[in-house]
């Protein structure tokens, strides 16, 4: 089988950000969209799949589970302690295998979604691996599962189950389900793989694992042991206590390349300024080190590369062509980089994000 082509992050472009297509979408589209009606009418969280050009609704028991060769759109609806005003962030998340047509769908449907809501949502974009902290918060835990939701666990009988390796890993707070290749190399101490293989499911618990890990792999199998609806043989197995020619590890490839992990950004924060004061949009860079709200001016739009996230704040005088072309910018700034994958959030210069406040101290 021909293996599937991972996005590559440097080829890439936001043609759909800033083109006639972006700038087509007016708020008389935006309310033609039936995936919108009623979203954002209270607090919480909903969810989107992009299928073939369409916005489809994900359901709301696989929250939290992202297929690599899909695209989604997620809207988080809130109120501050100190308002019954609803405030918004719009996330597109672009799975490593999703398509050019996914990933821009699911762009320029933010943008729609954005419109919907009378421009008041914070907009995001995510990549597979490297979410930022508050999409990661939306979900008790983030899978990873290959190929594209239609290839999912319970549309496929036992007996014909293509066998999958799971791994749970703690970052934070949380715990990322990855579906990994079946290699024995794989493999870590420090953390649980379940090998699911359809009537027979085994949980492996590296010597180091810690309980949060254990907690969610064994919540998971539970889960696929019930959706399956049959008799299923669960065997938990601790990496201590068995020999290295255990059964186990026969279901497994000795060797093999899993998908390739990204770098990791480096360096001081930068700032960049986006203007059009000479007829043309130009991006300049600004300042490297730390950042603050007077670095920032209401007249233009300004890049903020922090190495973890990138932000585009959006000055209140910001012309229409900068405020469109913010995260053309971004994201093509990033192209250049080694880091390509970072998320990018868009804000208006007043709207409520952390985040940005967290990185630049004193925004507004």
């Amino acid at each position: 089988m021909q293996k599937a082509k991972k996005y590559d992050w440097k080829d890439s472009n936001m043609a759909l950000f800033g083109s006639d297509t972006e700038k087509a979408v007016k708020k008389e589209s935006a309310e033609s969209e039936p995936a919108w009606a009623g979203s954002g009418e209270e607090p919480g969280v909903r969810v989107w799949r992009i299928e073939k050009f369409e916005v489809k609704d994900w359901p709301k028991e696989e929250y939290g589970n992202f297929y690599s060769g899909d695209s989604y759109i997620i809207l988080n609806t809130y109120k501050n302690d100190d308002s019954d005003a609803l405030l918004y962030d719009v996330h597109f998340w672009i799975g490593k295998f999703s398509t050019q047509d996914e990933y821009g769908t699911a762009a320029y449907k933010t943008v729609e979604l954005d419109t919907f809501h009378d421009d008041k949502p914070v907009q995001h974009r995510e990549v597979q691996g490297h979410e930022s902290d508050l999409f990661k918060s939306y979900f008790g835990t983030v899978s990873y599962l290959k190929g594209g939701a239609d290839t999912g666990f319970r549309r496929v009988e036992p007996e014909q189950y293509t066998a999958r390796l799971l791994q749970f890993k703690k970052e934070g707070r949380r715990v990322v389900m990855s579906e990994k290749a079946r290699n024995r190399s794989v493999l870590t101490g420090d953390d649980v793989f379940v090998l699911d293989q359809g009537l027979t499911i085994y949980q492996w618990n590296g010597a180091s694992a810690n309980g949060i890990e254990k907690f969610e792999a064994a919540k998971a199998v539970a889960q696929i042991k019930s959706e399956r609806g049959r008799d299923i043989e669960v065997i938990v197995l601790e990496e201590a206590d068995i020999s290295p020619n255990h059964k186990f590890y026969g279901f497994l490839d000795e060797d093999g390349d899993d998908d390739e992990d990204d770098l990791e950004a480096e360096g001081p924060p930068a700032l960049f300024k986006v203007s059009d004061a000479d007829g043309s949009l130009d991006m300049e860079e600004v300042k490297t080190g730390d950042i603050s709200a007077d670095d920032l001016s209401s007249d233009d739009v300004f890049i903020v590369d922090t190495k973890k996230e990138v932000f585009v704040w959006v000055g209140k005088g910001a012309s229409i062509d900068e405020r469109r072309n913010g995260i053309t910018y971004a994201h093509n700034y990033l192209s250049k980089t080694d880091y390509p994958f970072l998320p990018i959030t868009v804000v208006g210069e007043g709207q409520q994000s952390s985040a940005f406040r967290e990185a630049v101290p004193g925004a507004a």
